[in-house]
């Protein structure tokens, strides 16, 4: 029987994380993945919970959530609504929340727990800099990840966003105009070298998978190339006609993983195990 337990825990600011364990009950041990949402994400969206399921049903305790500044309060999961706390989020929020689920799993689960990630899109690249620098992570998967904290902004926006104090993104389902502080470019700005994914990327020395679609506008498939380019160890694995998403939508309504997005964890289930892709 496959059970979903939630758990909460303070994150940067002391504002909430909130998340939740999926895993098979029958009290043994398993390797651990953990799952960082991406920009504009969050834990419960589209097909997640059932990726959370299919590694659950393959042997592996699988951990998500959201972070704590990413603009979705616990009393509605389901979408992004706190966009006071969206605007307040930088960088270096997120990868303390990171570090304070990787604080958490080790306290429950030991020093000698198998930890891998799972990044997509801005996730991936808070990925590749949490795996260059802990210890603590054995393998790392990043799906359309980024390259470059920067380019989910564009550089014309600078000057301006400096000056106003804030700039807006569009929420492309609601059409919403969410609000960013200036405190994230500056936070970017003060800690440009330490938040250099490429960089971050040629100090990998574990296992690293990237995975990317072919027909991914949002994050095109040459950044998933510079990446690999910047790691020889890593293995590259295109998925062929899919999106940024790989198919996945929300809210998503199926209780079937869209057909891209099974390949994409069938990948990655391959990979843990150590076989060949």
């Amino acid at each position: 029987m496959i059970k979903q337990n939630n758990f909460s825990l303070a994150g940067a600011n002391g504002k909430l994380i909130t998340g939740d364990i999926t895993q098979e009950d029958n009290g043994s041990k398993k390797p651990v993945i953990i799952f960082i949402h991406g920009f504009k994400g969050f834990k419960d969206w589209g097909a997640h919970n059932l990726v959370a399921r299919y590694f659950a049903n393959n042997g592996f305790c699988y951990i998500k959530f959201n972070l704590s500044h990413g603009g979705v309060p616990a009393d509605n999961p389901k979408d992004v609504t706190d966009l006071k706390a969206f605007a307040e989020n930088t960088i270096s929020k997120e990868l303390f929340d990171v570090n304070a689920v990787l604080d958490f799993i080790q306290k429950i689960y030991g020093d000698h727990t198998e930890i891998n990630l799972i990044g997509h899109s801005r996730g991936g690249g808070l990925s590749i800099i949490e795996a260059a620098n802990d210890l603590r992570i054995n393998k790392l998967i990043t799906w359309s990840s980024i390259a470059d904290f920067s380019s989910l902004w564009k550089k014309e926006q600078e000057a301006e966003w400096l000056e106003t104090g804030q700039i807006y993104v569009t929420n492309a389902r609601t059409k919403e105009q969410m609000p960013l502080n200036k405190t994230l470019l500056e936070d970017f700005d003060a800690h440009a070298e330490t938040m250099n994914i490429v960089n971050a990327a040629k100090r990998i020395n574990i296992p690293w998978l990237i995975v990317h679609g072919s027909d991914d506008i949002n994050v095109s498939f040459e950044v998933a190339q510079s990446l690999a380019n910047a790691n020889p160890n890593s293995r590259l694995v295109k998925i062929e006609n899919a999106n940024h998403v790989y198919g996945a939508s929300h809210p998503y309504e199926s209780g079937d993983l869209p057909p891209q997005l099974f390949k994409v964890c069938e990948k990655c289930l391959v990979f843990l195990s150590g076989g060949r892709i």
